[in-house]
Order: C-alpha cells, then sequence, then structure tokens
C-alpha cells in the first residue's frame, strides 16, 4: 500500500464519522392554539393574505403607504440587516471547503563571525551571510466529523431568515402606522369641520340673545355665557388644526421625509368601516405572522448553535499540506531540486481549557430556553391581538349606533331649545347646554368612526397582512 493510499484511506474514514451530528434537529414547540377566534367561524381564507393595496383601496392612502415602504428608515436599516445576515450565512457555507493560503518569503541573516555558523560560511561557502527564498502554498482543512461545522451554516441560515422575517415584521408595521395616522387625520379634519360649524352657530346663539337683552327679555349675564360659549367652540378649531399639521409631519417622517403637508381626498365619513372580515384558522394564521416566524428562526438558531458548541468539546480532525519553491538563490527557484512538499493531520481533543467550551455550552443552552419562550410568548400574543381587535370591531360597531343615535337627538334638542327661547317657554341656558352637548356628541361621533377604522387596521396586522 502506498502512502498516498494510507492518506485517501485516513480521509475517508474520517468522512464517515461525519454523518454523526451534534445537537438534536429543530422541531418547532407545540403550542396551545383555539380552534377558532372568539366567536367568529373558522374558515380557510384570512384577510390577512390580501395585499396591502386591496385592502386599502383610497389612492391617496397607496401613495402614502408607497411611499413609506420606499424611504422608512426603519425599513431600511431591517433590510441592511439582511444583507449583513446573508454575509455571514456565504461564510458559514465557505467553512465546509479547505483554506488556501499563498506566501513568499525572503531573507538575509549574517551570523557572527565567531558562532559556529560563521565559521562554517567562512570556511566552506566562502560567504559571511545566508540568503532564502520561499514560494509556498498551504491547504488547510478540517473535517466536519461531529456536523459542527454543518450546525453553524444551519444556525447562520436561520439567523438570515430571522432577520428576513423581521424586515417583513417592519413592514406590517409601517403599513398599519401609515393607515392609523391617516385615519387620524381624517378625523382631525372632520372635528375640525364640527367645530367651525358650532363657532358659527354659537354666533348665532350669541345674536340671538343679544337681541333677547335688548328687548329686556334676559340680562348681560346670558349674553356673556353665550360668549363663552362660542369661544370654547373657536378654541377648538386651533387646538385642531395644531394635532393635524403634527399628525402630518408625522406621517411624512414615516415616509423618510422632512415635515410638511400630507396629501388627502378621502373624507371620514366616505371611508367604509369593513365590519365582517374572516380571521381564519388560528393555526394557519400564526404561521402566516413575521414576526412569529421571525422568533421561530431565532429558535432554530439558538438551537443550531447549541450543537455548534456540544461540537467544539469534541475532538477537531484537520488535515493540512504545504508545498512550494525554496532556494538559497532567487534564480534556483525554478529548478527541480527545490520543490519541497508536507502532508499533516491533526487531532486535537480539548481537555482543559479554563471550562470556556462548557461555559459556551450551557449559555448556547440557555439563550435556546430564551428563544422557545420568546417563540411561545410572539404565539400568545398574536392569539391576543387578533382576539381584542375583534372585540373592538364588534363592541365600536355598538358604540357608533348609540353614538349616532345620541348625536340625532342633541341636533334635535338644540332645535327645539331655540324655538322654545324664541317662544319664551325655555331660558338661554337650555339653549347653551344643548348646545355644547351637541358638540361633543358630534366629536365623539368621529373619533369612534375612527377608532373603528383603527380597529380594521389592527385585525388585518394581527393576522399577518401588509408585507404582501
Amino acid at each position: 500500500m502506498t502512502q498516498y493510499s494510507k492518506y485517501l484511506i485516513a480521509i475517508l474514514t474520517a468522512a464517515s464519522f461525519a454523518a454523526c451530528k451534534v445537537g438534536k434537529d429543530f422541531q418547532r414547540p407545540e403550542v396551545a392554539l383555539p380552534a377558532q377566534f372568539g366567536n367568529t367561524a373558522a374558515a380557510d381564507s384570512s384577510v390577512g393574505a390580501a395585499p396591502w393595496k386591496q385592502f386599502f383601496p383610497d389612492p391617496a392612502l397607496q401613495e402614502l403607504i408607497g411611499g413609506a415602504l420606499k424611504s422608512n428608515f426603519d425599513l431600511q436599516l431591517a433590510l441592511k440587516r439582511i444583507e449583513a445576515a446573508s454575509a455571514y450565512v456565504k461564510q458559514a457555507k465557505a467553512a465546509m471547503l479547505p483554506s488556501v493560503s499563498a506566501n513568499a518569503t525572503a531573507n538575509t541573516s549574517f551570523p557572527s563571525e565567531n558562532s559556529l555558523n560563521g565559521l562554517s560560511l567562512k570556511n566552506f561557502l566562502k560567504t559571511d551571510h545566508i540568503e532564502d527564498f520561499t514560494l509556498g502554498l498551504g491547504i488547510s482543512w478540517e473535517i466536519d466529523i461531529w456536523g459542527k461545522i454543518r450546525r453553524q451554516k444551519e444556525a447562520a441560515l436561520a439567523s438570515y431568515l430571522q432577520t428576513y422575517e423581521g424586515a417583513r415584521a417592519v413592514q406590517t408595521g409601517i403599513v398599519a402606522n401609515v393607515a392609523n395616522s391617516y385615519f387620524n387625520l381624517l378625523m382631525l379634519d372632520a372635528q375640525l369641520d364640527i367645530a367651525k360649524r358650532n363657532a358659527s352657530l354659537s354666533d348665532t346663539i350669541v345674536q340671538m340673545i343679544r337681541m333677547q337683552k335688548t328687548a329686556g327679555e334676559v340680562t348681560e349675564l346670558a349674553v356673556q355665557q353665550a360668549v363663552a360659549q362660542k369661544l370654547q367652540a373657536e378654541q377648538l378649531i386651533p387646538q385642531l388644526e395644531q394635532a393635524a399639521t403634527i399628525q402630518e409631519n408625522a406621517i411624512r417622517i414615516l415616509m423618510g421625509q422632512l415635515p410638511g403637508t400630507v396629501a388627502r381626498t378621502a373624507s371620514l365619513d366616505g371611508y367604509q368601516v369593513w365590519d365582517s372580515l374572516q380571521t381564519g384558522i388560528p393555526a394557519k394564521v400564526i404561521a402566516n405572522r413575521p414576526d412569529v416566524k421571525a422568533s421561530e428562526m431565532g429558535l432554530k438558531a439558538a438551537n443550531a448553535t447549541v450543537g455548534a458548541a456540544q461540537g467544539a468539546m469534541y475532538p477537531a480532525l484537520s488535515l493540512t499540506a504545504n508545498g512550494g519553491l525554496n532556494a538559497y538563490k532567487i534564480g534556483e527557484w525554478f529548478n527541480g531540486n527545490s520543490i519541497f512538499g508536507t502532508v499533516a493531520g491533526n487531532i486535537v481533543q480539548p481537555i482543559f481549557n479554563q471550562r470556556r467550551l462548557r461555559t459556551q455550552l450551557e449559555i448556547a443552552q440557555n439563550d435556546r430556553d430564551q428563544a422557545a419562550i420568546r417563540f411561545r410568548q410572539s404565539v400568545t400574543v398574536a392569539v391576543g391581538e387578533v382576539t381584542d381587535a375583534l372585540v373592538q370591531l364588534d363592541k365600536l360597531q355598538q358604540q357608533q349606533a348609540i353614538s349616532g343615535t345620541r348625536l340625532e337627538t342633541t341636533r334635535q334638542a338644540v332645535n327645539n331649545a331655540r324655538l322654545l327661547f324664541r317662544s319664551g317657554l325655555a331660558n338661554y341656558l337650555e339653549v347653551i347646554n344643548a348646545q355644547g352637548t351637541s358638540l361633543q356628541a358630534e366629536l365623539t361621533q368621529a373619533d369612534i368612526k375612527r377608532q373603528r377604522l383603527t380597529a380594521m387596521v389592527s385585525l388585518y396586522r394581527s393576522l399577518g397582512g401588509g408585507y404582501q
């Protein structure tokens, strides 16, 4: 048997052990899930699977969301994290390949003339210095006997997928935030119109009471209280204008732009709330959420890291080979006698390493346990968010119906109070109180409509919608 055959047998024997793997293969933890969300009927389809352009048909809102997805800073950072994770995946894949290095050295030494080397050079080679020129190539390859390198590759790939799903989760959040901010802006526009109408109506009431005072039917106190009611309505106008401007700036920042105005063509009353939204089967919905997927990939990466930490405690087999040209004169490099080569095998078994390897394993196991807890937490939070959004949609619909009845009642009360006041059957306080109550009812109605739209967005995002 030749020497090369022995090396080949050694390599094949080592490779046969490579089927062994340290650590356990990843399995998703079992998490208890309900058969359906709340009182909704289970269905295969879910509104969370709908593209965001289909869910938000308003062209102005689509333009805002599209701008945010293009220039939002958080999303740009998430994409950069994906690029970094991709580089680590490439590095982990390359770890399976041999390491190759090339080197070229040239040195000259002048030994002491009183040393043995110096006397030998002077007497035999008739020179006072030694020259050495080397051009070499080295190859080193760690054979993955226990699967340590493969576990590292698995961890890198899972971390990459975690950043990918994390970016999708950021996108769903951006879509929801822009939509909610847009609906809040529409509410402020509606409330601003309400405040202006009530300020105009209050001015009419002030004029009416002043006429009554001129006729001697009321005192100056009645006029003052009517003016105070008018000023209260007028005070709302700059407050709402301020809030609208701040909301516009917030939307622009979400879009990665400097503060400025935001164009909108829709009105709060003209925007339809989807009351009947299919939620789908909880198990499928949870699997569709990017944040849950990201936590699952984090757990998978942590599990693979445990295997890699275990592999670091086992013997490591590496093969090395070096070869090249070496001569005492650079002109002798290409002489056949200048070729040299070495082949070596090395097995290293850590024995005492100041407990570093054991500590790394224990920390990796602890990180895996934490990742498992975070995964279960993300699933539980996801189910809770869907359930909360469904309750909000149901109860806010009831509140809006009640609020609508209240608003109609207060409007009738304002008209009746004005008529009765002119007829002398009601005093000025009843007119002022009726007007104030009607103003609050209109503002509340607009806010409830905005809350319903926000709940609709929350349900869409909690079902995993927004990244399509």
